[in-house]
Order: structure tokens, then sequence, then C-alpha cells
């Protein structure tokens, strides 16, 4: 049982900081275009990307989008 739980809170970072750098240069790729459209790098954040992984970067960015219409 302790393995499974150490698995799970690596996954959870793993993930977390692999969001985080997703965060980050899709917030440089889309400046550099000129799209206004950002996404921080906050503790929410931090757990969006560290339970929900890509998906929830793309939930992220789908939200402050829609915020911009």
């Amino acid at each position: 049982m302790p393995e499974y739980r150490s698995s799970v809170v690596i996954n959870f970072v793993i993930r977390a900081i692999v969001g985080f750098a997703l965060i980050f240069f899709i917030n440089q790729f889309l400046a550099s275009q000129g799209i206004g459209v950002r996404v921080g790098l906050n503790p929410a954040t931090f757990l969006t990307s560290g339970i929900f992984g890509a998906p929830g970067v793309a939930l992220l960015y789908g939200i402050s989008f829609y915020q911009g219409i």
C-alpha cells in the first residue's frame, strides 16, 4: 500500500511540473504571435495540471480564451 501512495504522489508532481512547463512555453508562444491570452502560474493551475495533466492545461486555456471573448 505505501508503494501505491508514493507512486500517486510522484505521478501528480511530474504531471504538475510538466503542466507548468507547458503553460510557460505556450504563454511564450502566444505572446510571440501577438495573442493576448495568458494563463497564470499559480497554485490553482499547479493543482489543475497535476490532477488532470495535459487536458487540464487545455481546459485552462479554453477557459482563458472563453473569458477573452
